[in-house]
């Protein structure tokens, strides 16, 4: 059995960590703003969230990109109130 990486928190991401996602290439018929954003809050923190956001905005990308489902991350993301209502309140900022 391999063995994983551990796991690692309060880690800081610096900015070219953060800003890599933006040249994360979507799977075949999937829209790419979408997947950047779908992405980054998998794998994200809240602030690291709003930090790539404002470098999505400010490159003119979409916010409201939808899914093959026709869902926003907006969307998406609400269907997990456990753990949304903070991505949530990062995304109102830029929509």
């Amino acid at each position: 059995m391999a063995l994983s990486q551990p796991a690692t928190f309060n880690e800081e991401w610096s900015d070219e960590r953060v800003f890599a996602y933006l040249t994360q290439l979507p799977p075949e018929g999937e829209d790419a703003d979408f997947h950047v954003l779908y992405h980054a809050y998998k794998h994200m923190r809240t602030g690291d969230y709003q930090r790539l956001l404002q470098r999505f905005v400010a490159d003119g990308r979409n916010v409201q990109a939808t899914n093959k489902q026709g869902q926003t991350i907006h969307q998406v993301i609400a269907q997990f109130p456990r753990h949304s209502q903070d991505y949530l309140d990062v995304l109102k900022q830029f929509a």
